[in-house]
């Protein structure tokens, strides 16, 4: 019970920053208030500070699961079950306290690729690329020969069906953290490396969609046409399709203009918005026409959806343009 005691004041202590940003929130049994807080996370490519606050009402059904999580840990303490605790954590946008329980999970178990797989992923959402990187590497050595291991899905897709693997996840997440840097080879490299576990259609696109770009920003406008030749509208796609939608652009087979026909209020379309018009942006970029690319890489950020992955990368381009 001691073990549960102790994250279930992890719990409170996140509890303990929800509510909407203009109200108060009755957040216990005894009725006291909670002010509402903006936890810091980190700072942004841009220089701007990455807070998140937890909505006790918005985001109730994740919390309720993180409370389980809690539950399940308690009745035992495995590998699995310490996971999903900063897996959920990290849903609720607390990379701190994700990262936290990461790091338990990798000084418990010291073999498990899959904590650090995890703990990489959300070093990225907090921009400290270097960690990403030492973390991704370091699971990249430990699963080399192991098996695919088909990761659950926290956040199902249509089909309830997980399409990922731990191995897919650690290649993937390296490559971008090398992308983000604009360290083009080792993205590359990384890219190869996750093709290899890429071993249905919904990956493959999700995998060959960065590595085009990092192939086109280094100039190589050949192969990078040629590895995307194998894509084509026939594919099954159950959730990557905007990074299907971005690859069937690259090959002139849909116009730029359909990519950002999602909107970006629209609630859960917002992670497909972000994603379109990071490749819409970075296409028009790749063309010469900066102005337009700005516009959108602004339109991305002015979502707020900072931990997305198109949003990281547009501020990456914002940066590196402010900077020349």
């Amino acid at each position: 019970m001691r073990i549960y005691t102790f994250f279930f004041a992890i719990l409170f202590f996140c509890l303990a920053s929800c509510g909407s940003p203009d109200t108060k929130r009755v957040n216990n049994k005894s009725g006291f208030i909670i002010e509402p807080e903006a936890v810091f996370q980190g700072l942004s490519l841009l220089g701007d500070s990455l807070m998140t606050t937890v909505d006790s009402l918005a985001q109730k059904e994740q919390i309720d699961k993180l409370d389980q999580t809690f539950k399940a840990y308690a009745e035992d303490p495995s590998l699995e079950n310490l996971i999903w605790i900063g897996r959920r954590e990290a849903y609720l946008g607390r990379h701190d306290l994700a990262i936290r329980t990461f790091t338990k999970a990798f000084n418990e178990f010291p073999q498990s690729y899959e904590a650090l797989r995890h703990r990489g992923h959300r070093f990225i959402s907090i921009r400290k690329f270097d960690q990403a990187i030492v973390d991704l590497k370091k699971a990249a050595e430990l699963m080399e020969g192991e098996p695919l291991q088909i990761e659950q899905d926290g956040m199902p897709n249509r089909l309830n069906i997980p399409l990922s693997n731990v191995q897919f996840n650690v290649w993937y997440h390296l490559g971008l953290a090398y992308y983000l840097q604009r360290d083009w080879e080792n993205a590359i490299a990384a890219y190869e490396k996750c093709m290899e576990v890429s071993d249905n259609d919904d990956l493959i696109v999700a995998t060959l969609d960065w590595y085009y770009m990092a192939l086109m920003k280094m100039g190589k406008k050949e192969e990078a046409n040629a590895i995307i030749n194998q894509v084509n509208k026939n594919m099954e796609i159950i959730e990557n399709d905007a990074y299907f939608k971005r690859i069937l652009m690259y090959k002139g087979e849909l116009q730029p203009e359909a990519l950002l026909s999602t909107r970006a209020g629209d609630g859960d379309q917002r992670l497909q918005y972000v994603t379109q018009g990071y490749g819409l942006g970075n296409y028009y970029l790749m063309q010469g026409d900066t102005n337009r690319a700005i516009s959108i890489f602004q339109n991305v950020m002015d979502t707020g959806y900072w931990s997305a992955f198109g949003y990281i990368a547009s501020e990456m381009e914002l940066a590196t343009i402010n900077d020349e």
